[in-house]
């Protein structure tokens, strides 16, 4: 099934509301994908993961203290149910934690046409209870070079195996020099993003998993954000880059 809907004007962002969107750019918050060519994660081994819900599952996100998830910008709604210390989403395991935002604040720069800063925090109405399935991941200390072998996580409806469409899905990616980033998309990279995956298609990170967390070397390197069709060749996936976002994520927790 090539997505149709990764080609349209009008894409259905986070499943809720309608948006011009450009024909180029695939959010990765529709329904009908998930990590391809990846592997179910060991449960818990990333314990910062949330999905971010409003009746369904709509996006990841990262927990990066008590206090504060960190997703997508195009992710955006004005009150959300983030779910902690999942990892099969449809069953209760008994170690989930459902806290509902107070805020939810995007990146004032963020662009909802190019997908620049397609970065937001939400504030957790009252803190997460810290423990062995639920767990902060660090901010990066500075930006992850090319090459670098990271880990993304997501979940998503998969178009085989129905067995693993709620567990956490698990990818091992490296990122792209931004030489061949920028010949993949022209035009289109700004400073705020960086690919990662393989030119030669086949692994991508897809929809259904926007938000969600690329650690690399224990830290926070990017958030799942937007790319051309799903592990298609010379199209890797595009993620938010969020060392240069140091500044604006450490002023907005302390001011709110």
């Amino acid at each position: 099934q090539k997505s149709a809907l990764n080609c349209r004007f009008t894409l259905k962002t986070a499943g809720l509301t309608q948006a011009l969107h450009p024909p180029h750019v695939s959010y990765r918050a529709l329904r009908d994908d998930k990590i391809v060519g990846g592997y179910e994660c060991t449960p818990y081994s990333q314990p910062w993961q949330v999905s971010l819900n409003v009746g369904y599952h709509f996006c990841g996100g990262s927990l990066v203290n008590e206090n504060w998830v960190v997703s997508a910008a195009h992710c955006y709604q004005s009150r959300i149910e983030v779910r902690l210390g999942e990892h099969n989403i449809q069953v209760n395991e008994g170690t989930e934690q459902f806290v509902d935002s107070s805020r939810v604040i995007r990146n004032p720069n963020y662009n909802s046409w190019t997908l620049d800063s397609d970065i937001m925090l939400v504030k957790l109405s009252q803190p997460a209870n810290l423990n062995s399935y639920v767990k902060p991941v660090s901010l990066p200390k500075s930006c992850a070079a090319a090459g670098t072998m990271c880990l993304v996580s997501g979940w998503g409806n998969t178009m085989s195996s129905t067995a693993d469409r709620n567990k956490l899905q698990c990818l091992d990616i490296p990122i792209i020099s931004t030489t061949d980033c920028e010949n993949s998309y022209p035009g289109m990279i700004t400073n705020t993003m960086f690919c990662a995956g393989y030119l030669e298609g086949g692994k991508d990170s897809c929809q259904g998993d926007s938000g969600g967390p690329v650690v690399c070397n224990g830290e926070l390197q990017g958030v799942v954000s937007w790319g051309y069709g799903c592990a298609e060749k010379n199209h890797p996936g595009v993620y938010a880059k969020v060392c240069m976002f140091s500044t604006w994520l450490a002023d907005t927790m302390a001011s709110n």
